[in-house]
């Protein structure tokens, strides 16, 4: 299997290179050159999660990585559980949060970390990545204390919850954070300007551990999988998916592309709706990123969405037909957490969205899915105001709460954060 450079195709890659590279030339994502339907996918469906997960990711993958190496890489990182939970008729919750830091991020971020370590052949590596709040807890985690592994996280100042900083701000070591005087859009501007300084990239080994690498996005296929298979059989979901930097949303289509019986994708977001905009005028018009109470998604310039419209062009996915997207305000939210709570189920604010926007859409007869991305702790200080009753801390976070933040602070300035990256 060869990954193409979407800005640049004529650059093509194994697996390997995409995972080391991390961007292409010219900041261009790699993607799957061609995609093949899976092979007997009701079968595959009877498998269990590990099992399933190593087919389906050694087909992406190809011969880049023998079945062995394959089979550990997926067993050590995938080695916690994830829950799928009935929510009122005909919906469910697919719960991604239970594993080290309490977020989705721990699969794709995992899966990365332990292909690094084969793929690296011992060379020095530095981890840039930036984060508008669940992934510097993932990619710190998955890292922390990997030999000849460093790792800078970025993340916006003041624009993450107290808990989410402390998860990946408190663990020093080979785990360097930065909060950035800024928001989430200028943390990945500077992670893409230090890409583009070759000197810097050979110099530190520069890799990138955001969604922008292949190795996660392979990984958060899995999961969709996962889903169908505990539905009735022959069931093909409506999937909402919480979307900021459309990592998650563009795996649930390649889930789709390669043979997941899915009936339609919805592609939930906050205020920062460039997304919804667009499929609804066809004119790409970043606005100013705007802060939400659902922080994560808070990103007027998603990342993957190149890779979502090259599922369109290149791979002939039908996106008119199958991906909508719709903007959830803040009050909206929040009455979303409230209506769910009468339910029984507690929801952090970004699943509690996908709720919201999968009620709006959902038709009769369909059986609607909407991904429940982080535990609700970490939204702590928001869902006690609108639920006005404690939230309890689960062991995770009750043993960071009261630890120090070694975070250092930084303007938006590449030439800045050059220097720290030589000199660290």
């Amino acid at each position: 299997m060869q990954f193409i450079n979407i800005s640049h195709p004529e650059q093509s890659v194994s697996f390997a290179q995409a995972v080391v590279t991390g961007l292409g030339k010219g900041q261009g994502l790699f993607f799957p050159g061609q995609l093949q339907p899976l092979a007997e996918v009701e079968g595959l469906l009877e498998l269990d999660f590990v099992s399933r997960s190593k087919v389906i990711l050694q087909h992406l993958v190809g011969d880049s990585m023998s079945a062995e190496v394959l089979q550990t890489c997926v067993e050590q990182a995938f080695n916690f559980p994830l829950e799928m939970s009935a929510v009122g008729d005909g919906t469910l919750a697919l719960e991604l949060f239970h594993g080290p830091s309490l977020a989705f991020k721990d699969f794709g971020a995992r899966f990365m970390a332990q292909c690094l370590a084969g793929f690296n052949a011992g060379r020095r590596t530095t981890i840039l990545t930036a984060t508008s709040g669940d992934t510097g807890a993932a990619v710190a985690l998955a890292f922390y204390a990997q030999p000849g592994i460093d790792v800078v996280v970025l993340y916006p100042q003041g624009k993450v919850t107290p808990l989410q900083e402390k998860l990946f701000c408190t663990l020093g070591g080979n785990i360097r954070t930065i909060a950035i005087e800024d928001d989430f859009d200028a943390c990945q501007k500077l992670v893409k300007e230090s890409f583009d300084d070759q000197a810097l990239v050979t110099e530190v080994g520069l890799n990138s551990a955001n969604s922008i690498n292949v190795a996660r996005l392979l990984a958060q296929v899995c999961y969709y999988f996962e889903a169908v298979a505990r539905l009735p059989h022959g069931r093909a979901p409506v999937f909402s998916v919480p979307s900021g930097n459309f990592g998650n949303m563009t795996a649930g289509l390649l889930a789709h592309a390669i043979g997941l019986p899915v009936k339609r994708m919805i592609a939930a977001t906050n205020r920062n709706d460039t997304v919804p905009r667009y499929l609804r005028t066809g004119k790409w018009d970043p606005r100013p990123t705007v802060a939400t109470i659902t922080n994560a998604m808070d990103i007027s310039l998603p990342n993957n969405f190149p890779r979502v419209l090259e599922l369109g062009e290149r791979h002939g996915l039908p996106l008119q037909d199958l991906l909508t997207s719709f903007s959830v305000s803040d009050d909206e939210t929040l009455e979303a957490v409230r209506a769910l709570d009468a339910m029984g189920y507690l929801a952090d604010p970004h699943s509690a969205l996908a709720w919201k926007a999968l009620q709006v859409s959902l038709q009769d007869g369909e059986t609607g899915v909407f991904l429940c991305t982080a535990h609700p702790a970490k939204f702590k200080e928001t869902l006690e105001g609108a639920l006005e009753r404690p939230v309890p801390l689960p062991p995770e976070l009750q043993s960071v709460a009261e630890k120090e933040v070694l975070s250092t602070t930084m303007a938006a300035d590449f030439a800045a954060l050059k220097r720290f990256l030589l000199n660290q």
